[in-house]
């Protein structure tokens, strides 16, 4: 939590099994931090894909093979995120 910003207190529901896993992953932080997180990076998400779609009205879209090199380069990231996740679980 952000000390000095104001907050204001919601209620949301989401199913049972994704906020066990949240809980867990969530631990340190506390469960509002990471919901808080998690909205900012979704948000941030949606300015970005606004951007590329201003961006591909005024250049054009963007070539087949530069999509699959951004999604091979994601692929390798979510990869390293797993290695290093299970990894961590196993020390």
């Amino acid at each position: 939590m952000v000390f000095g910003m104001a907050t204001k207190k919601i209620t949301v529901t989401i199913p049972e099994e994704l906020l066990d896993e949240i809980r867990t992953e969530a631990a340190e932080r506390g469960l509002s931090a990471y919901v808080a997180e998690a909205l900012r990076f979704k948000r941030d998400r949606d300015r970005l894909v606004e951007m590329v779609d201003w961006l591909e009205e005024e250049y054009g879209p963007v070539a087949e093979d530069e999509r699959a090199a951004a999604r091979e380069e994601l692929d390798e990231l979510d990869a390293e995120h797993k290695r290093r996740r299970t990894a961590g679980e196993a020390a």
